[in-house]
């Protein structure tokens, strides 16, 4: 997956170590947000100049993933 998803970044000193696009200051869940409130890809990018295609895509997939991974609590002996 990291070879997939090499767009997504994870850092403490950005927004709190939430998944990124790049680096950037642009979370996962910004992204996902903003198509699951009807914006399109060309409405994103106009707003935000410095992501790429590409990055959008890798955020949907991201969530994709993340969605259908199974948490499994852990048990304190």
């Amino acid at each position: 997956m990291e070879k997939i998803l090499n767009r997504i970044t994870f850092n403490p000193q950005v927004m709190g170590g939430k998944p990124c696009l790049r680096g950037l200051r642009v979370t996962v869940g910004t992204i996902v947000g903003l198509l699951a409130a009807g914006h399109s890809f060309l409405e994103i990018l106009d707003a935000y100049p410095y992501l790429e295609e590409e990055d959008l895509r890798q955020a949907l997939s991201y969530a994709a993933w993340r969605v259908e991974e199974i948490d499994i609590p852990a048990v304190a002996l």
